[in-house]
């Protein structure tokens, strides 16, 4: 609601100009935002009142061995897989539940009905013409207590259950072996595909094999479709894994390479362990290598890795790859290797050329900020897939160049803290993962190289332009639009970018810098990460780990910001002086005419220039939607401001100022 002035006659006390504006009426309740009824669960053995993991907190765990091939003639991916399935619930398991997420792709998969008419949504999943058919089955078995067991299962869109032929009981282990393939997504893949270059075809290979969903203590299994927007939730465990591919081919992917003298050239090895130990990019295979290859083979290669306390691991492959690679410094005198792989399509120092370095400096820059990366390689790839993350690899734009990339570089490898190390359910909670994320990106944006990149927007919101506490008002205004605690796969394109990403990265901004201060939110940020870190969190243990590390009950701006999508309209209403005598000081009166509440700065400038500051705590509207504060002012004044600094999303910042 816009506020309205009306003229009122002028009256002149002592030579000085007082005009009282004349209020709409408020829609504050303080009842409704301030009501203790936030929190409806309380805290418990397995997740505390305070935010942190209980004593008796459990997770189950999937450790998986693959070993995988790839046919480039017909684009068939070929797989072996085993995982060791761990229950350390106190359940009783009678069946598993498995993700899988190729069938997607499949005609007649729900992924396909459930998107608005985007153009945009609908590229990023098959048309009518381009599906694959998804997982082809060869052999299950499980391995239970020494005996194997054809398994028994159905296939439901993208979930697998397994059916066992004895219950899994708590604590327990038990083996999973599935063979199976599937055809490649084209450029349809949108997270993963194949696509041509000048030196043959790329291959961004994600979603790969069948993963366990979680078993938690909030769902019990976690069984949502992977329909599209609504990304991951995945178990933690070790993987080791094998992909082969022609001679001429390099594999670019998660985790640490372990065979390097059976796949790469003594030259490789060399210029890797030069990398190793330098802060400038090293060239590992040169565009000029890449153009003049050498003979073409019929032979294959078997690319071996290993990556340890992950919940995913993905890999590029190709034999158009420039690739080069840098030292990162982490702290306490840690070191792991930033690499970028990418057609010769991508080089140049305005383009890929620069991709190691936005990559080492984002991870160096998170490391030292929030929390150490904890895996020994990080890879950006080049491709079609255009801005998607995976532990230790993210998958970028081949086209992106200058600030394009280092936004798009220093937000997806974002991700491995949120959510490959904190690990939140993506397919429920889209702000968890892309609004920490985004978060965490303004401020690397603000240090890389003296803000080279700043500042950092997001998505329609274009770089430099206008003040984000401005550019969130039409959200807010916009009475249809749902809270951010809505399903991920439930937020139409419309505002898919504005409250997955942008709202409650924004909200963190306020948090950090006007309702608490960043010392306060740093220590319980990094609070909330280390006590996460590799473990399930849910809203609730995010809101309580900062109301209680903050020492504050923010439970009014988590009701406000996350649950719903109120506006804020803050008022001076009227500004009068104490027996009509400045000298006496003066009565500022302001009025809040929205649903929301915020802390505010108030600023009264002095005829002479000289200003009185005075800031004010939320709880100036935990009675009522109306204030008087007195100032202790000793001149006439020529203005009162609340929010001089456009730091709040003010709906009508006309209403914010008096002047005398």
């Amino acid at each position: 609601m816009n506020f309205k002035s009306a003229l009122l006659p002028i009256i002149i006390f002592c030579c000085v100009k007082i005009v009282a504006a004349q209020s709409e009426h408020s829609l504050y309740n303080p009842s409704e935002i301030f009501a203790q009824d936030f929190f409806t669960k309380n805290g418990n053995e397995i997740r505390s009142s305070n935010g942190a993991p209980g004593p008796a907190y459990w997770q189950n765990r999937a450790d998986y061995n693959l070993n995988s091939s790839i046919d480039t003639t017909n684009n068939l991916l070929t797989c072996s897989e085993t995982i060791q399935y761990t229950n350390n619930s106190p359940d009783v398991l009678p069946s598993l539940w498995l993700q899988l997420d190729q069938n997607t792709y499949r005609d007649g998969a729900r992924s396909n009905y459930y998107f608005h008419a985007s153009v945009v949504r609908r590229q990023r999943q098959p048309g009518l013409s381009t599906h694959t058919q998804g997982y082809i089955f060869d052999n299950i078995t499980i391995e239970y207590k020494g005996k194997v067991f054809t398994a028994d299962y159905i296939v439901n869109d993208t979930r697998m259950q397994i059916r066992l032929p004895q219950s899994l009981s708590s604590k327990e282990k038990i083996n999973i072996h599935i063979k199976y393939h599937y055809t490649i997504p084209g450029m349809f893949g949108g997270r993963t595909d194949v696509y041509p270059t000048k030196n043959g075809k790329v291959y961004e290979i994600a979603q790969w094999y069948p993963r366990m969903c979680v078993y938690d203590d909030l769902e019990g299994w976690n069984t949502l479709p992977f329909l599209g927007s609504g990304e991951f939730y995945c178990e933690y465990g070790d993987f080791d894994y094998t992909v082969t591919v022609p001679s001429d081919m390099i594999v670019a992917g998660s985790g640490e390479l372990q065979n390097e003298k059976e796949v790469l050239s003594a030259t490789q090895i060399q210029r890797l362990a030069t990398a190793r130990n330098s802060d400038k990019t090293i060239m590992i295979r040169t565009a000029e290598e890449v153009n003049h290859p050498a003979p073409a083979s019929t032979k294959t290669k078997t690319w071996h890795f290993k990556m340890y306390n992950t919940r995913d691991v993905a890999f590029g492959a190709s034999r158009a790859y420039i690739w080069d690679a840098a030292k990162v410094n982490l702290p306490n005198g840690k070191k792991c290797l930033a690499m970028s792989v990418y057609p010769v399509e991508s080089a140049g120092n305005d383009a890929w050329g620069r991709a190691t370095e936005y990559l080492k400096k984002s991870i160096e820059y998170f490391s030292a900020k929030w929390f150490v990366y904890p895996y020994p390689v990080a890879v950006n790839e080049a491709g079609m897939a255009g801005g998607m993350e995976y532990p230790g690899i993210v998958f970028d734009g081949f086209y992106d160049k200058g600030g394009d990339l280092y936004w798009v570089t220093a937000h997806e490898i974002g991700h491995n803290w949120f959510p490959m190390i904190v690990g939140s359910n993506e397919r429920r909670y889209a702000w968890m993962d892309e609004g920490f994320n985004t978060f965490i990106d303004v401020y690397a944006a603000d240090a890389f190289n003296g803000g080279e990149y700043a500042p950092k927007r997001d998505g329609e919101y274009a770089p430099g332009k206008g003040n984000p506490a401005d550019e969130i008002v039409p959200l807010l205004k916009d009475s249809s639009a749902p809270g951010m605690m809505s399903r991920a796969d439930m937020l139409t394109e419309k505002y898919r970018h504005p409250l997955a990403y942008f709202k409650p990265a924004f909200g963190l901004v306020l948090l950090r810098e006007v309702i608490l201060d960043s010392n306060r939110f740093d220590y319980a940020f990094k609070k909330y990460i280390n006590e996460w870190a590799y473990k399930h969190p849910s809203p609730d243990d995010f809101f309580r780990t900062m109301n209680n590390e903050a020492g504050e009950d923010l439970s009014w701006f988590w009701k406000e910001w996350f649950q719903h999508n109120w506006q804020l309209d803050m008022a001076v209403k009227n500004v009068a002086y104490t027996d009509n005598n400045p000298e006496n000081g003066v009565d500022v009166t302001v009025v809040n005419l929205q649903k929301m509440a915020m802390p505010f700065t108030l600023e009264a400038v002095a005829q002479d220039g000289s200003k009185t500051i005075l800031k004010l705590p939320v709880e100036t509207w935990m009675q009522g939607d109306e204030h008087v504060i007195h100032l202790s002012t000793t001149k006439a004044l020529q203005s009162v401001t609340i929010d001089p600094g456009n730091k709040l999303p003010d709906s009508n910042r006309k209403n914010n100022i008096w002047k005398g």
